[in-house]
């Protein structure tokens, strides 16, 4: 007789476990997935393995017109901000998003214009290349632009610096 119970007991909680995985599997899907996608801070190194961030960032009617060379990990280059620029930019990378990337075509954006100031910014950032191009030509673009700041200049502000 024990014999049967336990052959029982064993057959329910292997119903029981078999609902319930079920269960979990149709709940889990739709409330984990997102979680998982979000997008994260990069841990990155600070040392050796980050040594080829270097980015050339020219600016054209700006208020801090030229051309500065940026390095990170440790911050260096002659650009006048190189620590908050490095901060920045290690802050705004995530997994899965490129931090330079352009306004995606079809976005709405907002018809304002933010003065003629334009950027170039090339070169290696987190083991990818980098060329890219700003402009203040519309809301999405100032939002883009402002984004880097201090990388590129706050044109917002009264003394207009880099």
């Amino acid at each position: 007789m024990l014999q049967v119970n336990r052959s029982a007991r064993a057959g329910r909680l292997r119903r029981v476990l078999l609902t319930a995985t079920g269960t979990l599997a149709a709940v889990g899907l739709t409330s984990v997935a997102p979680v998982a996608a979000a997008p994260t801070a990069v841990p990155f190194a600070k040392g050796p393995g980050r040594a080829g961030d270097h980015l050339t960032i020219t600016v054209r009617d700006g208020g801090a017109d030229g051309t500065h060379e940026l390095t990170c990990h440790p911050a260096g280059g002659d650009h006048p901000r190189a620590a908050d620029a490095c901060a920045a930019l290690d802050n705004g990378t995530r997994w899965g998003k490129d931090a330079f990337a352009p306004v995606p075509q079809g976005t709405f954006c907002t018809m304002q214009y933010g003065g003629s100031a334009t950027a170039h910014v090339t070169g290696t950032w987190a083991g990818r290349p980098v060329d890219a191009r700003y402009d203040r030509s519309d809301g999405c673009e100032i939002a883009r632009w402002n984004r880097l700041v201090p990388l590129l200049p706050d044109v917002r502000a009264q003394g207009r610096r880099l």
